[in-house]
């Protein structure tokens, strides 16, 4: 990547992960050393409350929940993310809230025996569904997926259950901020590869796959810094171009050439309108609530 201090791509960072793979599918499509789960975009200083990833799965995630804000110490954001899968193999699952409400205590016994994992709802994964998960449903990603996550930036990650694999689990923890809920349906959706939408307006963070080149309302909607995930086709920003595997961070959307875009994620912060309160989750398909 380009050296200059004014280039708006981000920087990304390999993550090695027990689940992760060595042969990694497009849009990277290399070979790593070691199984390599995450690419992270490092986070700019025009939006360095939200991280942007790439997951790829060859084994299931743990069983595991992120803290609301507060929950982790004084002053620690929660994380509040979303996905968009991008490619699934056939049959893959993720597993997001449970199948009835259940108490702390089932939920402690649950993780003990291992159980817990069929009492999560398994939801079948296909390119374009789109989950938003607020902070404390407890979730997994199962095997052979790949998506894009768009987070709070945080990295705490509480696990309940790592189906026996020697890593440090942090029930205690999990059990203080889990919530033991049924996932709402209305946080899952089916999206498009060929039409605008708003995948996110939240107290977080807003996401919106454009196809194209953005209208008046979408510039309307992204007041200031936005960050730009290209899925198909290129982008000019600064001087230089952005395809997919890439990511750029601009001061405006102004400031990007949309001209060579077929689709990407367009990700920034919140409106300054009013919104729900901080944890709650986002009104479905852009509406505020």
């Amino acid at each position: 990547m380009s050296a200059r201090r004014d280039d708006p791509r981000l920087a990304t960072r390999s993550i090695a992960k027990v689940w992760g793979r060595t042969r990694l599918p497009t849009p990277f499509a290399r070979v790593e050393s070691g199984p390599v789960g995450e690419i992270w975009f490092e986070p700019g200083p025009l939006l360095s409350d939200i991280l942007v990833k790439y997951l790829f799965t060859s084994e299931r995630l743990s069983v595991q929940v992120h803290p609301r804000a507060g929950e982790a110490g004084e002053g620690v954001p929660g994380k509040d993310e979303c996905w968009l899968v991008v490619d699934a193999e056939p049959g893959a699952r993720l597993a997001i809230g449970f199948d009835r409400a259940i108490t702390r205590e089932e939920m402690r016994a649950a993780a003990l025996d291992g159980s817990i994992a069929e009492r999560l709802v398994w939801h079948d994964a296909a390119p374009g569904d789109f989950f938003y998960l607020p902070a404390g449903t407890v979730h997994a990603i199962g095997a052979g997926i790949s998506l894009i996550e768009v987070q709070q930036n945080s990295d705490i990650t509480y696990r309940l259950f790592d189906y026996g694999r020697p890593r440090e689990l942090h029930l205690d923890q999990a059990l203080a901020v889990a919530a033991g809920d049924v996932y709402r349906r209305d946080l899952h959706r089916r999206i498009d590869p060929g039409a605008n939408a708003c995948l996110v307006d939240g107290p977080h963070f807003r996401v919106d796959q454009l196809v194209g080149r953005p209208g008046e309302a979408l510039h309307a909607a992204h007041h200031g810094a936005c960050q730009i995930i290209p899925l198909e086709g290129w982008l000019a920003a600064g001087g230089v171009t952005v395809g997919p595997g890439e990511s750029a961070v601009a001061p405006s959307l102004d400031a990007v050439d949309f001209t060579a875009s077929q689709r990407c994620l367009v990700v920034g912060g919140p409106s300054p309108a009013p919104r729900t309160r901080s944890g709650s989750a986002p009104a479905p398909r852009g509406h505020r609530v």
